[in-house]
């Protein structure tokens, strides 16, 4: 019996692979992944050499990678992104800021991401740990890019993506009669009006999504030496768990691998 039971407990420990996402991503993650670790699983987190949130802990293995820029760049660029987080204008303007904005945080994580999958060395420690499953925000896809390379489930921790791609790649509806757009400030009460300005709001989204995440799929392509979309990477999760809260937000429809873990930092729940 006491045999059975030591196996129990071994069977119970997992070995999980998290690739995160620097700044305030990271910042609730580290939550689930402290606590993960504290309760016996093995963690291993795969992070850049330059980041401004991502430190080591006694509740994970942190594995750093090389990247083509400095901390100073990094800092400079979260910042001007901040900034226009806050600002007011019009629709667009804040349009050609975030097009500006998305671009060069763009080019940052596409460059980082490309010299994590050189790494032949990472890549291959990565590939001989066995890993149960993998664990990361989307808004970049390196991490989704290695979860289709190793062949394990994906756990896709998120806020939200731009252009609605969570709900593409969940085939969650979106009508846009009560589910209001990103920088339209409108609610799920809207008149016919608003819900035709709610509909128009989308079409600038091809554009952007298409600037913004088409590295990513190029990236994914080459490395796993086949055509690879966005949609692709972001439809094998096996679970979506999304930090939101709809007493704060409109209540929208959701797929069952959807499961709202409330709020922007999950500290303590």
């Amino acid at each position: 019996l006491l045999l059975l039971l030591s196996l129990l407990g071994l069977a119970a420990a997992g070995k999980l692979l998290v690739v995160p996402v620097d700044g305030s991503h990271w910042l609730s993650m580290r939550e689930v992944v402290d606590v993960l670790g504290q309760k016996g699983h093995e963690v291993v987190v795969v992070a850049p050499e330059v980041t401004m949130r991502i430190k080591p802990s006694k509740s994970f293995v942190m594995k750093r990678y090389s990247v083509p820029y400095t901390e100073e760049d990094l800092k400079k660029e979260f910042q001007a992104f901040f900034h226009f987080s806050f600002e007011q204008g019009s629709f667009l303007e804040r349009f050609v800021k975030a097009y500006k904005g998305i671009q060069r945080i763009t080019d940052f994580g596409v460059a980082g991401c490309g010299h994590l999958l050189q790494n032949k060395e990472l890549i291959r420690y990565l590939e001989e740990s066995k890993f149960d499953a993998l664990l990361t925000d989307p808004v970049v896809l390196c991490g989704a890019i290695l979860a289709k390379h190793l062949s394990l489930p994906a756990v896709y921790f998120l806020r939200g993506l731009p252009c609605g791609l969570d709900f593409d790649a969940t085939q969650c509806p979106k009508p846009p009669s009560y589910v209001p757009r990103g920088f339209t400030q409108l609610t799920h009460h809207m008149t016919f009006l608003q819900r035709v300005k709610n509909l128009l709001h989308d079409l600038p989204n091809f554009f952007l999504c298409d600037f913004a995440f088409e590295p990513y799929s190029k990236l994914a392509s080459e490395f796993l030496q086949q055509d690879v979309t966005v949609l692709d990477l972001l439809r094998q999760a096996s679970i979506w768990l999304q930090r939101s809260e709809f007493v704060l937000e409109y209540p929208r429809p959701l797929m069952p691998n959807i499961i709202p873990i409330g709020g922007v930092n999950c500290a303590h729940k």
